[in-house]
């Protein structure tokens, strides 16, 4: 009998695999396709050479994760690319407000008026940023956190609305660049700890930056599968689980799926029928003849681009996906573009680029002509350089990926309590109905991000389970 049995194969699941590897417990992972990957994979999606990321594509939370950095994946080939900057926020008048590495530098970029603002809102925690990414991605604890008062001053901060936030800076480069930081987890700009999400990705980029894996995002799952491997622990792709009985026996499972899927497999009823699943994501993976012509030098230096004119266009286009049910018609859309950093992604010249926005829920349109038009907006003469394109909708990426339900890429809204209290209200988040079974999705805490920590904490989860049994 094993001791555990993990079911998918996407950055938490195996994470969680190896982590109880490592403890010297037997270990088996059952993967429905026929690679490891979950968000994490890279494939030639347009034209032959050049290496797109279908899912994610920059990991801010990756390289800042506090799973990821005990374990030894630079040995089994993960390289970390860093761009000149981590990120940039373009307007239409050619100007643009940066994230940097530098705090100095961020602020500056955002006017005189707001820069004193910025440094005096992040740079209470930078000293303590590694405390405390380990306190608020682990939670909840069964254990004090690590260091609670900065833990404390973090939520007095980030827990009120994105909305108040953005109340202290004055001009619109900050409020702009900060509402599409919020932007990335899809949650209205209103929301509850709205503004702890825009903390937490500029925190993590000026502590260690946005970067790309050298390759794509599939180093990130080659190297965790790699490791677990000479760990001992097995790999079965092209198994596809429907139920409880078609894997073998085990003290404990695990699975990196939806909480919908748990269910039906498990045979767990409607005990998850409460969760709620958010926007869907239109994304579109270009081949180019060149680098993107954005008008803002600085655009053309970052690895991650965030379009949006302003935060009242950004806040337009979350409520349309998430509230109103329809398309934006000027959409927010994040943008990837690797090979400014990693030229090997694509052939000589070319290049390949990343760009999503929000959509409702299953939402089965074609929001190609319109990301294109807002894209152009801010870079003239982009669809000349388009050599080829290759477009998802949540149909589509609910097929490539089972955890996408309806095109959601977060595996639930990040959204009310559930941005914190997900996937129930319950101590022991990775828990079930079955005492050896355990679930460690994005559906968990910390959340949805390629970091591995919802694995993390549910292996910490299963291996005291094991210990006392």
């Amino acid at each position: 009998m094993l001791d555990a049995v993990v079911v998918g194969a996407g950055p938490n699941g195996l994470t969680a695999a190896v982590e109880l590897a490592r403890r010297g417990f037997s270990v088996a992972l059952f993967e429905a396709r026929d690679t490891v990957g979950g968000g994490a994979r890279t494939e030639e999606l347009t034209l032959p050479g050049f290496r797109h990321d279908p899912c994610s594509a920059a990991h801010p939370l990756g390289i800042n994760s506090p799973a990821f950095r005990a374990l030894p994946l630079e040995r089994y080939g993960l390289e970390w690319l860093h761009a000149d900057l981590p990120m940039a926020h373009p307007f239409p008048d050619g100007r643009a407000a940066v994230l940097a590495r530098s705090v100095a530098e961020t602020a500056a970029s955002f006017g005189p008026r707001d820069a004193g603002t910025y440094r005096r809102l992040v740079e209470p925690f930078l000293p303590k940023w590694d405390t405390l990414v380990r306190d608020f991605m682990s939670l909840p604890l069964t254990a004090l956190p690590r260091d609670p008062v900065t833990l404390a001053r973090f939520g007095l901060a980030g827990l009120p609305p994105a909305t108040l936030l953005l109340r202290r800076f004055r001009d619109e480069r900050a409020r702009t660049l900060f509402a599409g930081l919020v932007a990335h987890v899809m949650a209205p700009l209103s929301g509850f700890a709205t503004g702890a999400v825009g903390l937490v990705f500029a925190l993590a980029a000026h502590a260690r930056g946005w970067p790309v894996a050298r390759g794509g995002s599939q180093a990130i799952s080659d190297a965790l599968a790699a490791y677990l491997t000479d760990l001992g622990g097995a790999i079965h792709t092209d198994y596809e689980v429907k139920r409880l009985d078609d894997l073998p026996p085990a003290r404990s499972y695990i699975f990196d799926t939806s909480p919908t899927a748990l269910a039906r497999i498990a045979g767990f009823g409607t005990y998850y029928q409460g969760y709620r699943y958010g926007p869907g994501v239109f994304k579109i993976d270009y081949a180019l003849d060149g680098p993107v012509p954005w008008t803002a030098p600085e655009a053309r230096r970052a690895g991650t681009v965030q379009i949006g004119a302003d935060s009242a266009e950004i806040g337009t286009a979350l409520r349309a996906a998430s509230r109103e049910g329809r398309a934006p018609d000027r959409p927010f859309m994040i943008t990837v573009q690797p090979s400014v950093v990693d030229p090997g992604r694509a052939p000589d010249g070319k290049q390949v680029f990343w760009a999503y926005a929000h959509v409702p829920s299953g939402w089965t349109g074609d929001l190609t002509e319109v990301m294109e038009r807002q894209l152009e907006r801010f870079a003239p003469g982009f669809r000349d350089r388009v050599l080829a394109r290759a477009t998802a909708g949540p149909a589509e990426l609910a097929a490539r990926n089972a955890n996408y339900v309806g095109g959601d890429i977060g595996t639930g809204a990040v959204s009310g309590l559930q941005i914190m209290l997900r996937p129930k209200l319950s101590l022991f988040p990775y828990g079930t109905p079955h005492p050896a079974v355990f679930i460690c999705s994005s559906a968990t805490p910390p959340g949805p991000g390629v970091h591995g920590m919802s694995g993390h904490n549910a292996a910490k989860a299963v291996w005291r389970r094991l210990r006392q049994s």
